[in-house]
């Protein structure tokens, strides 16, 4: 891979270029079928996660492995989720969706919830996933917030820090502070407000016992995702504030740091990032791939083909896979992971 950025090979069909149109249009249309099982993943702080595994799972222990992390309030129930994992499984992937902490069926039981910097989850399934599978290739996504979390999990482990044959970042929030004031204008604020409808009904359920100066009051009064990471992602997480949590928690600092392949999928057009955001970040490392997309709004590429609407993000990221887990692209991962235990 080149640390260069690539044109994305996505063309939206007459008519549908517009970024509101294209982020919208998933949510619109019919949602792919998806047989699943769940799972309720322990974590070392006594808290835990809930995982969605695709089904039927591959019969052997050694099928590669797709690990999927979602967006802000996402779930297996958004469009992408789906979309993302029932094509993996498709290719004979062993599919898995990690549930941010509380964001399943179940609240979670510490008095926290979850953030765009957020490792610490990630890398502990990342790891059991290891012991289970320990022969299995494995790739990693991220859509949005968890695209975010992806790269600096990858950034911050190093090339063999992780048992990972590569990563995929969809629509990474890299600037937070900037994606939060981007999101708060224009039309992008009915996705703010639809984004801070979810979060606070959740803060408002566990109020009486979360480490908030915040009254019921005060918390309906919030008009800003910047204000909500103000007043509780930032104290619920151990920051000072809103902006040293976008300092702190933006991974687009660190993509001169990444050497694990990773390929970074990103529109000009999306309305929840600042308008050339790459040209205001450091250069991508030698092992990361850029493609820029000019439409497709936010996790939207929605491209005619087959005689219909489809998920162009679906396309691409299963021609990635294929070329991963190839004869060329696994004997990388392999060489990767010989070197990695021999302390070398």
């Amino acid at each position: 891979m080149t640390g260069q950025l690539h044109p994305a090979q996505f063309h939206p069909p007459r008519g549908l270029a517009n970024r509101h149109v294209q982020t919208l249009l998933p949510r619109l249309l019919p949602r792919r079928r998806l047989a699943t099982s769940k799972e309720v993943l322990e974590l070392p702080d006594g808290d835990f996660v809930e995982l969605v595994w695709a089904k039927p799972s591959p019969v052997s222990l050694d099928a590669p492995i797709f690990l999927l992390f979602h967006g802000l309030e996402g779930s297996i129930d958004s469009p992408y989720a789906r979309e993302l994992m029932a094509t993996a499984a498709a290719l004979g992937w062993r599919a898995v969706l990690m549930h941010f902490r509380g964001c399943g069926g179940m609240p979670n039981r510490l008095p926290r919830a979850y953030h765009s910097g957020d490792t610490a989850d990630a890398y502990w399934l990342i790891g059991q996933l290891g012991h289970r599978y320990p022969h299995a290739l494995k790739v990693a996504a991220g859509v949005s917030l968890g695209a975010n979390m992806l790269v600096k999990l990858v950034a911050e482990q190093g090339g063999d820090g992780l048992d990972l044959a590569g990563a995929i970042a969809i629509c990474a929030p890299l600037d937070l502070g900037g994606c939060a004031q981007s999101i708060h204008h224009g039309f992008a604020r009915v996705y703010e407000r639809h984004l801070l409808r979810s979060l606070k009904a959740k803060v408002l359920d566990r109020l009486d016992t979360l480490p908030l100066a915040l009254d019921r009051q005060s918390l309906l009064a919030i008009d800003s995702l910047r204000d909500y990471d103000d007043a509780v992602t930032a104290p619920l997480h151990g920051f000072q504030g809103a902006e040293d949590y976008y300092q702190r928690a933006s991974a687009g600092r660190l993509l001169g740091e990444i050497e694990l392949p990773t390929l970074l999928l990103h529109a000009a057009d999306d309305p929840f990032m600042p308008a050339g955001l790459f040209e205001q970040l450091p250069p991508p490392g030698d092992a990361v791939r850029v493609e820029i997309a000019r439409h497709g709004g936010h996790v939207g590429f929605m491209e005619w083909r087959d005689g219909g609407l489809r998920p162009w993000l679906s396309h691409r990221v299963a021609a990635q896979l294929e070329d991963w887990c190839s004869p060329a692209g696994s004997a990388v991962w392999r060489h990767r992971r010989r070197v990695s235990r021999s302390g070398s």
